[in-house]
């Protein structure tokens, strides 16, 4: 099966597959033959699913989880932009070439983006705030939030679809 010009996969998935997801968040280097007797069935049919998600585009790749402060990256931020909203699409491509962006998000609301920059010391935040963002000619604005702690959030709940409400 093709996926759709969108990358959504052509066909819907199922509770296996996002059972399939989930191990895989938390460990993508697992074999297909671990992976298989995690969820509960054949090698075969986890092998053929697994190849479908990825071609599906569901699966989009693999990566590791590195400590950030490890490698010298001590501070970070969320930026938010209010920006000139017609140039969004080259503003998106020189911000996320700056080294430091770590994520970027188009949104809605008070504020037209959303960044988060990891930094080595504060004054490459500074750096990229009031010199490479500031005195980019499509920003109009910026407001700097420090991260005191960080918690990557368990994704779980792509187990099933109704799981969400379980937590409520």
């Amino acid at each position: 099966m093709q996926g759709s010009a969108a990358g959504r996969s052509a066909r819907p998935v199922d509770a296996v597959d996002r059972r399939i997801v989930t191990e895989l968040i938390a460990d993508g280097r697992m074999s297909i033959s671990e992976l298989a007797e995690r969820v509960g069935i054949s090698r075969a049919n986890a092998y053929a699913r697994f190849e479908r998600l990825q071609r599906d585009g569901v699966v989009l790749g693999f990566g590791a989880r590195v400590d950030r402060q490890a490698l010298g990256l001590s501070v970070s931020a969320l930026i938010t932009v209010t920006a000139d909203q017609h140039a969004w699409r080259s503003l998106r491509d020189d911000i996320v070439a700056m080294p430091e962006v770590d994520y970027f998000a188009l949104t809605t609301g008070e504020f037209d983006l959303v960044i988060l920059v990891r930094a080595p010391d504060i004054e490459t935040l500074r750096d990229v705030v009031l010199v490479r963002l500031q005195n980019h000619p499509a920003i109009r604005a910026t407001r700097t939030i420090l991260v005191l702690d960080e918690v990557v959030a368990d994704h779980s709940v792509l187990a099933s679809p109704g799981s969400v409400d379980r937590l409520r």
